[in-house]
């Protein structure tokens, strides 16, 4: 009898893992996944080598970043030779194998993955300059109070003065002077703006180290830019 049951669960175990494989590429293909992060452009507030966790899920229901939201995309065409990486690892072939396999099933984030990772400025229509008088960078007339910049960076050496074409997101990092953002790429398709359809997902937590975690959210910076004003009204 418990030969039969020995046998019976030896067979069983192929099946589980199956299932088990089947929901974690389920999982990472719709909902969540990990993503290893290469480079300083986001510190403080997402540091070289943290782990976050993405939100795949809302794009399926229409859902599109918003102002403040972090989101990582796919490289929209040369983004990531002007990024500043750094050399996370150095496994040994086995440790390097089972991390792929991991990797696979969205258990640990890829070390191939081309993705960048900013946080959204302006989205379509909205009308982003820096800076004003005060040195602020304001969207849509509003300017923002960014504390979550890396300490001692000012919102942009660089000034510039952009509308978001419709469909697309004004990304930066919050180490702007570390950041190869949107506004290095002035020069692309967009005007340095990225196509929604290459967001990949929203951030919503670094997951490691145990630390630094904590969730991803909106600052309250954006909370009173209003929306775009429509072509031609003067707001008069």
């Amino acid at each position: 009898m418990q030969r039969r049951r020995r046998r019976a669960l030896l067979k069983e175990i192929p099946l589980l893992g199956g299932v088990a494989l089947l929901i974690a590429l389920l999982l990472k293909t719709f909902l969540f996944q990990a993503f290893v992060i290469p480079s300083g452009s986001m510190e403080q507030t997402i540091r070289i080598g943290d782990r976050v966790i993405v939100d795949k899920l809302s794009p399926w229901f229409g859902s599109t970043p918003e102002r403040g939201d972090v989101v990582v995309f796919r490289d929209p065409g040369g983004w990531l030779g002007h990024e500043e990486v750094a050399a996370l690892s150095d496994d040994s072939t086995v440790t390097r194998r089972i991390k792929d396999g991991l990797a696979f099933v969205g258990v640990l984030p890829s070390a191939d993955e081309q993705d960048l990772i900013k946080r959204v400025v302006g989205v379509g229509g909205d009308h982003v300059v820096c800076c004003d008088a005060e040195g602020r960078m304001t969207v849509n007339g509003t300017p923002l109070d960014e504390d979550y910049l890396h300490p001692g960076d000012d919102p942009s050496a660089m000034p510039f003065e952009v509308t978001v074409p419709e469909g697309t997101l004004w990304v930066m990092g919050d180490h702007r002077s570390r950041s190869a953002d949107s506004r290095e790429h002035r020069d692309g398709p967009y005007g340095g703006a990225v196509a929604e359809d290459l967001v990949v997902g929203r951030a919503v937590a670094v997951a490691w180290p145990v630390g630094h975690w904590g969730r991803l959210t909106a600052p309250d910076a954006f909370s009173s830019v209003p929306g775009p004003r429509a072509p031609g009204d003067d707001g008069g």
